[in-house]
């Protein structure tokens, strides 16, 4: 494995900004009761931040997307509980490549284990030495996917990130769950978990949490193996109700969290309850967690590839200030420069993303005041779109009546950003609008699991993260389809 620059920043490094207490309205206040606006609190991250990333890397950073693979420069975040170098770009090991070519969705496609152990050779090569997976991810098949891919390479070469996943009733009990962290360790192929989190905590709010992991006693448990030593860090990954985010930290002193996993972007930075008024925007969870010390590892930092596939007018906007990087490359720099982000999460199906993401963070060059600003004015854009918030998490899935609910919303979504969703028969590039749904309709989702085929069971919005009332939307997507079939016959 390629020793990469480390690129350590200390937490309490820029007290103006770690050490933010809350926000109000579009102000930010520290704990001196110094008031910051939202915009200079960027600017101040972003210069602060900016001269860490060079003084760390060193020179020459301007880099192109043609330019060859860098190895040797991954930029690494220090872990303050155990002196781990982690790098900065974590994989995310939740959409595999199947053999048929496609990211593994709910376990129908067969896993390409080949292409997996040739993307983890290929991380490691350049730097990246996070794996995270889960007993949920790919219908149970991703922590062996993961075990046999990294198992080739010497055990101090990578940290592995795992979760107790115990989402359904059957899984509460004390033997349930513990069996499921013990055939984690077995399935990985190792006998000590680097980072293990509490999986989806705030869903199902205090009493799922009560269900899942204090009643049964299965916290203390995770505790006990945390002292000795089979667990080397523990925290959790939230999702939903606040009020479980705010309880577990307040006991942070009992608990003792090594990292929390949150959802962190640069249009959920601000705007996440405009989205869903069941989340939290990650402003408030950073700086919770920047003024306790500890480290975030951030997940859909692209959401879902929302970020990846933005409005073209938007995309044009990217192209003029940065016309040789990648969308995706903006969404990346967003996360990673904040100094309190040990690991930003990338689920990598298809080895060019994983490229890209390498060249974004060998080295990490972090965003300057100035692209904060401009990102902030692009989310603010974004939001006049009506875009459903499907994050492509899969927790919807598998669908009993065979629908491929992410694939149904992602296209209408694709569709809406590329000016493909026509308000009326009338529309000016109507006939061309209709066409284009049509047939990427067809070929993105399979006819037998397209929308038609909900009968609003509703089996799936209750584990949605992000709140979709996923039934009215599939049956909204399905009207919409029937009107542009008959209007063209």
């Amino acid at each position: 494995m390629s020793k990469g620059i480390s690129s350590t920043v200390r937490y309490d490094a820029h007290p103006e900004y770690t050490k933010t207490m809350n926000t109000k309205d579009d102000k930010t206040y520290t704990d001196s009761g110094k008031e910051m606006s939202r915009r200079s609190f960027f600017k101040t991250l972003g210069a602060a931040g900016a001269a860490a990333g060079l003084a760390a890397c060193g020179s020459g950073n301007s880099r192109s997307a043609m330019e060859e693979i860098p190895s040797g420069q991954m930029t690494y975040r220090t872990n303050p509980s155990t002196g781990d170098k982690v790098s900065i770009l974590g994989f995310g090991m939740m959409r595999l490549p199947s053999v048929g070519g496609r990211s593994s969705r709910e376990g129908n496609e067969e896993i390409d284990q080949e292409m997996v152990n040739m993307m983890v050779d290929y991380a490691l090569e350049h730097g990246v030495n996070y794996f995270d997976t889960s007993p949920a991810y790919c219908q149970g098949l991703s922590e062996r996917a993961t075990g046999i891919a990294l198992s080739r390479h010497p055990r101090s070469s990578y940290l592995i990130a795992t979760k107790l996943s115990n989402f359904a009733p059957s899984t509460w009990s004390r033997a349930a769950s513990v069996g499921m962290y013990h055939n984690s360790l077995k399935e990985l192929q190792v006998d000590y978990i680097d980072y293990m989190l509490l999986h989806a905590i705030g869903q199902g709010g205090m009493q799922a949490l009560h269900d899942r992991y204090l009643d049964n006693g299965i916290l203390d448990f995770l505790l006990e193996e945390r002292e000795a030593g089979r667990i080397r860090n523990l925290g959790f990954s939230y999702h939903g109700d606040i009020e479980v985010f705010d309880y577990l930290l307040s006991e942070h002193d009992r608990y003792r969290w090594d990292f929390v996993q949150i959802q962190l972007n640069y249009i959920d930075w601000e705007h996440a309850k405009e989205i869903n008024s069941r989340n939290t925007n990650a402003e408030y969870l950073y700086n919770e967690l920047s003024k306790r010390n500890i480290p975030a590892i951030i997940m859909e930092p692209l959401l879902g590839g929302r970020l990846s596939n933005v409005p073209d007018n938007i995309v044009a906007q990217f192209k003029r200030r940065e016309p040789e990087k990648s969308v995706a490359s903006w969404a990346f720099r967003f996360a990673g420069s904040f100094p309190g982000v040990l690991t930003v999460l990338s689920g990598m199906t298809r080895m060019e993303h994983l490229q890209d993401n390498i060249r974004t963070y060998s080295p990490l060059v972090p965003l300057s005041g100035s692209e904060f600003s401009f990102l902030e004015d692009a989310a603010s854009l974004m939001m006049e779109f009506d875009t459903i918030p499907c994050n492509d998490c899969k927790y919807c899935m598998p669908c009993p009546y065979g629908i491929d609910i992410p694939a149904v919303l992602l296209h209408y979504n694709k569709c809406l950003n590329e000016g493909n969703i026509p308000a009326s028969s009338q529309s000016e590039n109507y006939r061309k609008a209709r066409r284009a749904f049509l047939i990427g309709y067809d070929r993105s989702v399979p006819r037998l699991r397209q929308a038609s085929h909900c009968i609003g069971c509703n089996q799936c919005s209750p584990h949605c993260p992000q709140g979709i009332d996923i039934p009215k939307e599939l049956h909204r997507i399905d009207a919409f389809v029937e009107r542009l079939k008959r209007n063209g016959q």
